[in-house]
């Protein structure tokens, strides 16, 4: 995601300096996590799997559907399905791993991943 479509994201409203910075870093975070992620997947070999997936992930209007994604890939839509859930598992994976990376206790990952969410939320 490029600096201007996060910036897109952001809402208007009066938010404080802190809540700006919060949710920029939640942005950049979640942006080398799905980097980490599309490299786990290229140097797999799976990157054309990695491309078709990765549009699930997010809410957007008018994505495909994941029959239409299983007819473009040789796949049956249940293959399809078991896919992209394991995506969305090292995805949740590497994310987990990255906010352990900004916490002193091991213990509050738990947490910074709460607040991490709340971050986006807003």
């Amino acid at each position: 995601m490029l600096a201007r479509e996060r910036a897109d994201l952001e809402p208007t409203d009066n938010l404080t300096s802190d809540r700006i910075y919060e949710r920029r870093w939640a942005l950049t975070l979640l942006e080398q996590v799905l980097t980490r992620l599309e490299g786990e997947y290229r140097s797999a070999g799976n990157a054309k799997l990695f491309d078709c997936l990765q549009e699930f992930l997010s809410d957007e209007p008018g994505r495909r559907s994941q029959a239409d994604v299983a007819t473009e890939l040789g796949m049956t839509e249940n293959a399809v399905k078991q896919a992209f859930h394991r995506l969305r598992q090292r995805y949740g994976q590497l994310l987990r791993d990255e906010i352990a990376q900004t916490v002193a206790v091991p213990g509050d990952v738990e947490d910074e991943v709460r607040h991490f969410i709340s971050v986006l939320q807003t």
